[in-house]
C-alpha cells in the first residue's frame, strides 16, 4: 500500500520514536477499493503528550484538536494529520458519544471499537495491512459489516445506522443479514441524533450509485429520519402517467436525477405533499391538485429541522413549489421562467421535471423529455447572448425613469412591466425604444 510521502514520514517519526504508529480507516479501505486517497487519519500507541512532544522536537507544528479523546492534529506542507491515541471507549449513555475514553497500547483493541469491519483496518510500512476482523474479504465480497456484535455497536452510536446506508449506496455493497436487522431493531435510536449529523450522511446517500436500492430496501428508517414521507409508502397513484406508488415514484426520481445535491434532496421531497392531497375522481383515477406548494411547505419543516444551509433551503423549496409549473411544456416560455427565478433556479427547475419524468410511465413521457432538453439548449443560448431577462439587464434604470418623472414604487412597478414586454419580445431593449414606450404611456 502507497500512503502520501508525508504519512509516512509522520508514521515513522513516531516510529523512530519507540512507538506503534499506522495509517488507519477510510484510507486503507479507499486503497484497496482503488480509489484516490483522502484524508489520512494516523493512530498510534503514544500519547498524546508524547505525540506532541516527538513532532516538535522535528519542527513539525501541533495543534490540540482533541487532546480528552487523545487527538493531536500535526500540519505538515500545508495539509492536515489527525494522529489518535489508541484507545478504548467507555460506556454510552446517548447513543453517540463515550462518556470517557482510555487509552490502550494494542492496535486490536482500538481497531475493535470501530463501526464496520471495511473501516476497521491499519497500515504501515513496516506490517503492511492490519486486518484483524475481515475487512478485505468484505471488501471482495462488497458487503458492509459491524466490527464485533452488530447490535451493541449501533446502540452506542446510532448515526453508524445512516452510515451502514450510506456505505451501502456510495459502494454499491449489501449489508450483512445481522448488521441489517440490527439496524431495524435500533432505527428508532436515530431520535436522539443530531439531525445535522443525520442530513450529512443521508446526501451522501442521495448521491450514492446504489441509492434507489438503499432507499427502497431501508425505507422504515428513512421514515424515521424524515416522519413526513411514511404517508408515501403505500400512497397508491391509480393514474395513466403513473406506474408507481408515491414512495417507489419519488426514489426512482432520486436515481434517475443528475447526482447534484440539491437535485436529488429536490427528488426525495418533492411528493411529499401528494398524500395529503389525493383525491379520487368518479371513475376511480387519482388526482393530486396543488401538491407541489403543499409539498413546499412540508419540506420547509424537514429542511429547518435538518438545519440546512439558507441557500440549499431556498433553491429545494422553490423548485419543489415549481415543479408542477412546468408540467405542461407547450405552455413553457424560458424566458419568463428566467425572469421569475433566474437562470440557475430555473435549469435545475427543468432537470428536476426531467428526472420527475423517467419515474412516470414511460409510454406518456417522450415527448415532453425532448421539449424539456430543447429548453436547456434554448436557456444556455439566451444566456451565452446575453439577452435580457433581469431587471438589470434593461437597458434603463431608476434613475431613467425618476428624470421621466416616476417616483416611489411606481418606478418598481414599471421596470417590471418594462422586463415582461422585453422578455416576451414586445419591446427592444435599447434606452430609445423604452423611453419612447414610457412617453406614449
Amino acid at each position: 500500500m502507497k500512503i502520501s510521502e508525508d504519512a509516512e514520514k509522520l508514521i515513522n517519526i513516531l516510529s523512530d520514536n519507540g512507538c506503534k504508529a499506522y495509517a488507519v480507516g477510510g484510507c486503507v479501505r479507499d486503497y484497496l477499493l482503488g480509489k484516490p486517497e483522502k484524508d489520512i487519519d494516523i493512530t498510534t500507541s503514544a500519547k498524546p503528550e508524547t505525540v506532541e512532544e516527538i513532532l516538535k522536537q522535528n519542527n513539525i507544528k501541533v495543534i490540540e484538536t482533541g487532546l480528552q479523546h487523545g487527538t493531536v492534529t500535526a500540519v505538515l506542507n500545508g495539509e492536515n494529520y489527525e494522529i489518535t491515541t489508541f484507545r478504548k471507549d467507555g460506556e454510552y449513555k446517548d447513543n453517540r458519544r463515550p462518556e470517557s475514553v482510555s487509552f490502550v497500547d494494542d492496535v486490536k483493541e482500538d481497531l475493535s471499537r470501530r463501526d464496520f469491519t471495511i473501516n476497521a483496518m491499519a497500515y504501515n510500512h513496516k506490517e503492511g495491512i492490519v486486518d484483524l476482523f475481515g475487512g478485505k474479504k468484505d471488501i471482495d465480497n462488497k458487503v458492509i459489516r459491524a466490527v464485533g456484535n452488530a447490535d451493541l455497536r449501533f446502540k452506542e452510536d446510532a448515526l453508524r445506522i445512516m452510515r451502514a446506508l450510506r456505505f451501502s449506496a456510495t459502494l454499491c455493497f449489501d449489508i450483512e443479514e445481522s448488521t441489517k436487522k440490527a439496524i431495524f431493531d435500533n432505527m428508532y435510536l436515530l431520535d436522539n441524533i443530531a439531525k445535522e449529523r443525520i442530513f450529512t450522511e443521508l446526501k451522501k446517500l442521495l448521491a450514492g450509485d446504489n441509492a434507489l436500492q438503499v432507499l427502497d430496501a431501508y425505507k422504515e428508517v428513512i421514515g424515521v429520519v424524515i416522519p413526513e414521507l411514511k404517508p408515501a409508502f403505500d400512497c397508491v397513484q391509480n393514474n395513466p402517467w403513473h406506474i408507481y406508488n408515491v414512495y417507489d415514484h419519488i426514489i426512482h426520481a432520486v436515481d434517475a436525477a443528475p447526482k447534484d445535491e440539491i437535485i436529488r434532496l429536490t427528488m426525495l421531497l418533492h411528493d411529499i405533499g401528494k398524500p395529503s392531497v389525493k383525491t379520487t375522481d368518479e371513475k376511480g383515477i387519482d388526482h393530486f391538485k396543488f401538491h407541489a406548494p403543499v409539498g413546499a411547505d412540508i419540506a420547509k419543516k424537514v429542511l429547518k429541522r435538518f438545519k440546512v444551509s439558507n441557500e440549499v433551503y431556498d433553491k429545494v423549496t422553490t423548485l419543489i413549489r415549481y415543479h408542477q409549473g412546468v408540467e405542461n411544456v407547450d405552455d413553457i416560455r424560458v424566458k419568463r421562467w428566467l425572469a421569475k427565478i433566474g437562470a440557475d433556479y430555473t435549469k435545475a427547475l427543468f432537470k428536476v421535471r426531467i428526472s420527475d419524468l423517467y419515474a412516470h410511465n414511460p409510454a406518456k413521457i417522450g415527448y415532453e423529455l425532448k421539449k424539456l432538453n430543447e429548453f436547456l439548449i434554448e436557456l444556455d443560448e439566451i444566456v451565452a447572448a446575453g439577452e435580457a431577462f433581469k431587471i438589470s439587464d434593461l437597458a434603463v434604470n431608476g434613475n431613467d425613469l425618476i428624470a421621466l418623472g416616476y417616483k416611489g414604487k411606481e418606478i418598481g412597478e414599471k421596470l417590471n412591466e418594462i422586463l415582461m414586454l422585453v422578455v416576451d419580445a414586445r419591446l427592444n431593449n435599447t434606452k430609445e425604444d423604452i423611453v419612447d414606450y414610457l412617453n406614449r404611456k
